[in-house]
């Protein structure tokens, strides 16, 4: 999984390394010497492209905050561009709507969810795999997380349960055992609610990886849809570490924030 910042300052680069499960490797890594034969492939890896990263970002943005003011977005046939790494800028604080949580918001603090207080907020983070990327996220040590994203569809149970699978082929290689969709509704600033469906997995990982967990849960709400794009909210960690019935409160916990609230 790779990790990126999602907000950009012209002519910085941010080269510190993360390591470990979501860490990206540094901009001014040296390369290796060239040799005549041909390497073996290697995964999708996210190119460095400053316009990619900030389209997807704009894309993104575009659909949640049409979704949240009731307008209508038409879908986009291209697939989304790369992430950007890129010093955070200042964001809108948001106050949390789950006591004692707290609160990761948008950049303009249009949108938020809420996370427990062990959680790290990282609003101006991307991160994912080949297949779902998710910007303003939060994680939960090396082995949890959540962002928001869009899917192409307008079936919300389609859009939530294809958001479940990439995530759980991304990130822990193997198919989820989906369960069933749930109600759930999703508040626009001006007070009006959009519809939205839940749908929570289980996944057992294939091998052992950076994370070695035995079991994992992904949690996904999918709302809007109208315009033939949802919104997606993502949850996932080890078993253990988060229980399902956080992973869900953290997705059902997602809004768009009232002007006066910012």
């Amino acid at each position: 999984m790779s990790r990126r910042s999602e907000d950009a300052t012209p002519g910085y680069e941010d080269n510190a390394a993360l390591r470990g499960f979501g860490g990206y490797e540094p901009a001014d890594a040296p390369r290796a010497k060239p040799k005549r034969i041909r390497p073996k492939a290697k995964p999708l890896k996210w190119r460095r492209a400053p316009w990619f990263g900030l389209v997807f970002i704009a894309l993104v943005a575009g659909v949640l905050n049409a979704l949240g003011v009731g307008k209508q977005h038409p879908a986009s046939s291209s697939p989304p561009p790369s992430p950007l790494v890129a010093t955070p800028s200042p964001r809108a604080a948001v106050p949390a709507v789950v006591a004692g949580w707290q609160a990761v918001a948008g950049r303009d603090g249009s949108y938020a969810y809420d996370v427990p207080p062990n959680w790290q907020p990282a609003p101006g983070t991307q991160h994912g795999w080949a297949g779902i990327r998710l910007i303003t996220s939060a994680f939960l040590g090396k082995c949890g997380g959540a962002g928001v994203t869009t899917e192409p569809l307008a079936d919300l149970d389609a859009a939530a349960r294809k958001a479940a699978t990439d995530l759980a082929k991304g990130a822990y290689d193997a198919a989820p055992e989906l369960g069933p969709a749930s109600d759930a509704q999703v508040s626009r600033a001006d007070g009006t609610a959009v519809p939205a469906r839940v749908v929570v997995a289980s996944v057992t990982p294939a091998q052992p990886g950076e994370c070695a967990v035995r079991h994992a849960q992904v949690a996904v709400l999918a709302f809007g849809g109208n315009s033939g794009t949802s919104g997606v909210m993502v949850a996932y960690a080890g078993e253990g570490s988060s229980a399902q019935g956080e992973l869900e409160r953290i997705v059902r916990s997602y809004r768009f924030v009232p002007v006066a609230n910012r």
